[in-house]
């Protein structure tokens, strides 16, 4: 473990070299930007998440949030003596709300592979594949065999850039719907409307678990990516207090223990997927 830390802590070093952005280059503090100094003084972490991506974010049966990812927020924030604030979005906002100081993070399932000089971002916690979800008694079997049909994406996701990325696959669909979230996206599968959505593994896995008689991953993915936490550009403060909190967790089994002490697995978190637990 000492060998990943020191590891990891180079990268952090690489991280930050990407961190030139706004505070720089108005030669000050810029908008939303938290100093060591802010995180001695009754910090508060707003955290922002898409309130329909199970595992890492969800509205469980009780009606509160929940989900991996804001379950180690708020165990990380509880360490470091900060508040902790579960703040669902508009995933196609989330830049918005970033800038505007509604939230001080995006932790959710955030894709930073291809987004590398988009953000401030945390060391990288977990793989996922982007996947396509069928009804089961669809008869489609492979991606070539949705050559002339509809799939779903939510919008602004990674998923709506892994299909737009991957040229030829698109060009085969007859076209590609963008809905806000995947709660609508299903509907509209079990409605007949698209003939398929292309979804985070999570996510899928977490609606096979619901219906497991209804709906079928293919066993061929559009991409493959990690996660880690994004922070507005420039907040290396806040960055590397969370990355060494992390690390400190994965070290003394806390990461692991909040993936196996709830119903995260059954809701389609695979836990050989989280980076920090399994290096």
């Amino acid at each position: 473990m000492k060998k990943l830390i020191a590891l990891l802590l180079a990268v952090i070093s690489v991280f930050a070299l990407c961190a030139c952005g706004s505070v720089e280059q108005d030669n000050g503090k810029a908008a939303g930007v938290v100093t060591e100094d802010d995180l001695n003084k009754d910090f508060v972490l707003k955290v922002g998440f898409d309130a329909e991506f199970p595992p890492y974010g969800y509205l469980a049966d009780n009606g509160e949030y929940d989900g991996y990812d804001l379950a180690v927020a708020k165990e990380l924030c509880d360490r470091l003596g900060w508040g902790f604030e579960a703040v669902p979005i508009k995933w196609s906002a989330k830049d918005k709300e970033l800038e505007a100081g509604n939230i001080n993070c995006i932790w959710n399932g955030f894709t930073y592979t291809g987004k590398e000089d988009d953000y401030t971002w945390s060391l990288p916690y977990a793989d996922n594949d982007i996947v396509v979800v069928v009804k089961a008694d669809s008869g489609i079997t492979s991606l070539s065999d949705l050559a002339g049909k509809s799939l779903m994406v939510q919008a602004s996701s990674s998923a709506a850039q892994a299909v737009e990325d991957n040229k030829e696959f698109k060009a085969s669909l007859k076209e590609v719907v963008e809905l806000s979230d995947y709660s609508l996206g299903f509907l509209d599968l079990d409605n007949g409307t698209v003939a398929a959505v292309a979804a985070d593994y999570g996510v899928a896995a977490s609606r096979i678990n619901e219906k497991s008689d209804e709906y079928v991953i293919l066993s061929e993915t559009i991409s493959h990516e990690q996660y880690a936490v994004g922070f507005l550009k420039g907040n290396t403060a806040l960055r590397d207090a969370v990355n060494a909190e992390l690390l400190k967790m994965a070290e003394d089994g806390t990461l692991l223990e909040i993936a196996q002490s709830s119903d995260y697995v059954e809701r389609g978190l695979v836990i050989d997927k989280l980076i920090l637990i399994n290096k």
